[in-house]
């Protein structure tokens, strides 16, 4: 039993990136796939594939790297809300990640969103990790 998955889940993306591993597999949950989700649609990972066939099931995350360089489009991820100290930001205060270069993912009522989703639809949530 993991008592933070969202840091396993991080985690294990970042020691694949610093391994330059092209694929990681994840163990699945719902919070995780709309990260993942997140993840793609801004750009930082190349695809993902959700495989549900055990009982758990796992996600299948591709990695994005730059061709000439060889480095990765994820340059870090922090967790920011941690089971011991969760953060909650408000509609009004929602966090900026590098004056707008990094996306932070939000849990709102509204589901998992980055901030500038959240701004639009005036919603707060819990703060989970910033991402750049």
């Amino acid at each position: 039993m993991n008592s933070d998955p969202i840091a396993d889940y991080l985690t294990r993306l970042r020691n694949a990136i610093k391994a330059n591993h092209r694929v990681v597999e994840i163990p699945s949950s719902n919070i995780k796939k709309e990260i993942t989700k997140v993840l793609y649609e801004k750009g930082y990972i190349q695809s993902y594939k959700f495989d549900d066939s055990s009982v758990q099931g796992t996600i299948k995350v591709a990695l994005k790297y730059n061709p000439s360089t060889k480095q990765s489009a994820i340059v870090k991820l922090e967790r920011i809300s941690k089971p011991g100290l969760r953060k909650y930001a408000g509609h009004d205060n929602l966090p900026r990640v590098l004056n707008g270069l990094g996306i932070s993912i939000l849990s709102t009522s509204k589901g998992v969103m980055t901030e500038k989703e959240a701004r639009e639809q005036n919603v707060g949530g819990e703060v989970l990790c910033y991402v750049y």
